[in-house]
């Protein structure tokens, strides 16, 4: 599906990290910029980190005028990405549920729907009796977790993790970027202030620009070049059912209880836990996450009760300390960052690419990005989205 090049010994752009992310910045770096000489390094294979260890979700309804815009942004390359790639990755809106179980919900989530309509975005408050409508296999009435309303927008919806990393790998493939896996990227040289390039398993490997996309890794690469970085990496759980046939076709998601389900194109239930209380490099996480969620998944839809697990996964989210994204360089010279995502990472895979590939190749941020600079943790601008990324952080 693509070439696997041994490294030059340098490259105008290196890109660290062969996800979603960094795949995605090469391939709008050679689309977009002209940028020729382009390699993307991955320590295992493309899609091994947390794009192949998420629940795809995609939406866009998120607090903050400036989340809203990066977010929105990622959705509309969404929608026609697959015809871009000219592969498919499965991009299906079927739309996103936010579940209100008290008033603090009620309160906190209208507030959220009313920002998103100021920003143009498509979210709007539903009753049970519609919410019954859409997943009418959903316990409404139960007494620990009492379904009150829901925010609902339609134009979100999942897509196919994998297809994702492949398609934009094949594409930037073909415009000549070098895609090499299996190789360590050690730590990052530096010169005067500059980057010189990264030191690899495969050796040193020269370069001016670089851009890090390592997820949970990337405060330990950022360390090797003096940089400190206000990341917490911390296991994020998921888990698939057996497949069964199609009872859910839309993603409901729950805030309160943190508990998300979706069902995949095989039938499998796709369900979505918290983060772990501690910081860790594991690819798994802690049971009890697990059975608290299994809890409240049960209590809300009584018929997954007697359904077992297939597979159980953790991926290692970077978490910054207003729960919204790193997209800057910072002090030295040539070094870029796109981190701290947290649990949103996977949704605003296209847009993030793209802005990332402007910000890369400009050594300016684009206007969307702007904000989420490395300098709001000094100036305290800071873009608080811990209630709308729905994840108890």
């Amino acid at each position: 599906m693509w070439r696997s090049p041994e490294p030059k010994k340098s490259y105008d752009v290196i890109i660290v990290g062969g996800g979603g992310h960094g795949l995605g910045t090469a391939y709008y770096l050679a689309k977009e910029h002209g940028f020729k000489n382009i390699a993307v390094i991955e320590k295992g294979w493309l899609g091994c980190g947390n794009t192949g260890r998420n629940t795809t979700i995609i939406r866009s309804n998120y607090l903050w005028d400036e989340s809203a815009l990066l977010y929105d942004h990622s959705l509309k390359l969404w929608e026609n990405l697959s015809e871009n790639l000219n592969y498919n990755v499965m991009f299906s809106q079927r739309g996103v549920l936010n579940l209100a179980h008290n008033e603090h919900d009620i309160k906190e989530i209208k507030r959220r729907m009313c920002a998103n309509r100021l920003n143009g975005l498509d979210s709007r408050w539903i009753g049970t009796s519609e919410i019954k409508k859409l997943v009418p296999i959903m316990n409404t009435d139960n007494l620990r977790y009492p379904v009150l309303g829901a925010s609902y927008q339609p134009r979100g919806g999942v897509a196919r993790h994998d297809a994702v990393a492949w398609g934009f790998a094949m594409r930037s493939d073909e415009m000549g970027v070098d895609i090499i896996q299996n190789c360590e990227v050690k730590g990052i040289r530096t010169k005067n202030g500059e980057v010189d390039g990264v030191e690899t398993s495969r050796g040193f490997i020269e370069s001016k620009k670089i851009g890090i996309v390592a997820s949970g890794h990337t405060s330990i690469l950022a360390a090797t070049a003096g940089v400190k970085l206000p990341l917490q990496s911390r296991p994020l759980q998921a888990l698939v059912s057996e497949p069964i046939k199609p009872v859910i076709n839309t993603v409901v998601m729950s805030n309160a209880v943190h508990a998300y389900v979706s069902q995949s194109d095989k039938g499998e239930l796709v369900i979505g836990a918290g983060t772990d209380g501690y910081n860790s490099f594991t690819q798994r996480g802690g049971y009890d996450v697990i059975e608290e969620t299994i809890r409240a998944i049960v209590e809300l839809y009584p018929i997954f009760g007697k359904m077992k697990m297939l597979r159980q996964w953790g991926g290692i989210v970077d978490i910054c300390p207003d729960a919204s994204p790193i997209i800057s360089k910072c002090d030295i010279k040539g070094l870029y960052f796109n981190c701290g995502w947290g649990t949103g990472g996977f949704k605003a895979t296209p847009g993030s690419a793209n802005v990332f590939a402007y910000t890369i190749a400009n050594d300016n941020p684009h206007k969307i990005n702007a904000a989420f600079s490395l300098d709001r943790f000094v100036t305290g601008r800071l873009i608080d989205e811990h209630g709308a990324a729905a994840v108890a952080h």
